[in-house]
């Protein structure tokens, strides 16, 4: 445990910015989860509305260096192909 006032704020700034990583990456796979619902119930229309929304979500994770830049392009393109792959 931080025996020194500043270490103590230090532990609990930490402690807050996990959190706040968390419930934004939490968002994230929910999202994604809905999305590969849709696609697996082959609802085409509704999983399309959902990219701008999936999009906003990961470009909000991979600003606040929640994940990294590549990790984010990459899910963005595997979604989208998976939306696109619906006949």
């Amino acid at each position: 445990m931080p025996i020194l006032k500043s270490a103590k704020k230090r532990l609990v700034q930490d402690e807050k910015k996990r959190y706040a990583n968390f419930l934004k990456k939490r968002e994230m796979r929910k999202i994604l989860k809905e999305v590969r619902s849709l696609v697996t119930l082959k609802n085409k229309e509704e999983a399309l509305k959902m990219l701008p929304k999936v999009y906003k979500v990961i470009d909000k994770a991979a600003k606040t260096n929640v994940i990294k830049d590549n990790t984010a392009s990459r899910k963005k393109s595997r979604i989208t192909k998976l939306v696109n792959s619906i006949q």
